[in-house]
């Protein structure tokens, strides 16, 4: 499998890539791949362990020459998020990712590529193989569960890493140099309803709404595509104000890291309503089509007939919901007014899900500003109580501040601009690194992020740029030469 993948260059990078992708690694399902880290750091003889979590560390020396250099941490997380597309036929579970070389980019076949944040872990398993390069005594972290609540950093213990300097490899454009990120917070909220046998007389329709790009539900925010969520209840909303119209079940979205793609509902409406319906619907739909026309080109809406359901949701509980889901924000919500370009805060609407007289609502809330996730917190939870739903917050992580004064940063800094000819674009970025939660473990330690160009991360548009990542190893090999030496 992926044999073409590993003739690209660097091989020993991409080799290591094609050897993790074939290990199956969905976030709280990482005991296959664990296994395989342990395996391949015993192998070579380094030592080894895997803590009260299942974060693997693994030591190496310091090459000849390199032994008063400082330790070095190189960090990346083993999961990654599984996303395919409605006609792929995968199971995530048991099988390895199967990739392709498109041009200047590796995808995979209609799945994720698992490149965030594989290509990290793959490139500190090729220097951890490697007996040519020059390096500092280094510590490799790798961390579960970074995906779907980071519980890997939050459960790193304090004095297990003896590094001064964490190198995180996680990333996703290669003339960035990362010195802080957002922090988040889980929003759910979740109702019941009461099952109502559906009424005589009526006619059923699937509506479908997908085709969306989808995306990372940080770095992609600003770009304000579509939310298959805030589509669906749109189109349904506006139908329901005129028509007898009753939902029998909603099912939208998926992970909250990835903006959602796809949502499907099932509706019943008077027969003698079915022509108003299919009129009604064609007009939002075109209104929808043009107003995303140049961000989501592949766009689609339909309307099919299906059987009629047995139960469909209470009319009273079915007016909260299209009203709650309308009122709460979703996208940007503010800017931020230091770094220019930067989303300070923001929230996803992550999934929608109506069935069987439940109804569940989950988001994503990001800010580098404390106070304002809290505030958009507190506005979504606001928004769904008055609706009836009860509300969690949980998975709350910090975000990392940014520190311009960081002596590594001026190593990458200055070698960046030495081997490109151009300044690298110094920036936060509205993303949950591990840097913030890890720093609250080693407050001391000078924590800085790069990586390889990854475009589409958590949708399966997924991809990673070949010449990017050659030019991100070389970078990578000049810093791990250049390290400060020990104080």
């Amino acid at each position: 499998m992926n044999e073409e993948i590993r003739t690209l260059e660097p091989k020993n990078l991409w080799n290591k890539f094609a050897d993790l992708n074939e290990v199956p690694r969905p976030s709280k399902k990482e005991e296959r791949v664990i296994e395989f880290m342990k395996k391949f750091g015993n192998d070579l003889n380094l030592e080894t362990m895997v803590d009260g979590v299942g974060n693997v560390i693994i030591r190496k020396p310091a090459t000849p020459g390199m032994e008063n250099k400082k330790t070095v941490v190189l960090q990346s997380h083993l999961d990654m998020v599984h996303q395919k597309n409605n006609n792929t036929n995968f199971d995530f579970d048991t099988q390895g990712i199967e990739m392709e070389v498109d041009g200047d980019w590796v995808r995979a076949k209609g799945t994720t590529l698992g490149a965030d944040n594989g290509l990290g872990v793959a490139t500190i398993m090729a220097i951890l193989e490697s007996d040519s390069i020059e390096h500092p005594a280094l510590e490799a972290l790798f961390t579960i569960d970074e995906e779907t609540g980071m519980t890997g950093a939050k459960g790193l213990e304090g004095g297990l890493l003896t590094g001064e300097i964490l190198l995180n490899l996680d990333t996703e454009e290669d003339d960035e140099i990362g010195i802080g990120c957002a922090g988040g917070v889980d929003i759910t909220a979740a109702g019941s309803y009461k099952n109502e046998n559906t009424p005589e007389g009526v006619s059923a329709f699937k509506i479908t709404v997908n085709g969306l790009q989808g995306g990372h539900s940080g770095m992609d925010i600003i770009k304000g595509l579509g939310n298959a969520n805030k589509l669906m209840n749109r189109l349904l909303y506006r139908v329901s104000e005129n028509l007898e119209l009753r939902i029998a079940e909603i099912n939208g979205g998926g992970l909250r890291n990835a903006i959602p793609r796809e949502s499907e509902a099932i509706v019943v409406v008077d027969e003698l309503q079915e022509k108003v319906l299919l009129a009604e619907l064609e007009e939002e739909k075109e209104a929808i089509t043009a107003e995303f026309s140049s961000l989501e080109p592949k766009l689609n809406i339909e309307i099919t007939s299906v059987e009629i359901p047995t139960k469909v949701m209470d009319s009273g509980a079915q007016d909260k919901l299209l009203k709650a889901v309308y009122a709460a924000h979703n996208g940007v919500y503010r800017m931020s007014p230091e770094i220019e370009g930067l989303v300070e805060t923001s929230n996803n609407i992550a999934k929608v899900e109506v069935k069987d007289g439940r109804i569940t609502i989950k988001c994503l809330t990001r800010s580098s500003v404390e106070s304002s996730k809290n505030d958009v917190a507190n506005s979504l939870s606001a928004v769904f109580e008055l609706a009836g739903y009860e509300v969690e917050l949980s998975g709350d992580y910090p975000g990392w501040a940014p520190n311009r004064n960081s002596d590594i940063l001026k190593v990458l800094d200055g070698l960046y601009e030495k081997m490109n000819n151009e300044k690298a674009n110094v920036a936060a970025c509205h993303a949950g690194l591990e840097c913030g939660i890890i720093g609250q473990h080693y407050p001391e330690m000078d924590m800085i992020s790069f990586g390889p160009t990854i475009r589409g991360a958590h949708s399966p548009d997924e991809r990673a740029s070949i010449s990017s990542a050659q030019k991100y190893w070389k970078f990578v090999l000049e810093i791990l030469k250049n390290i400060p030496e020990k104080n």
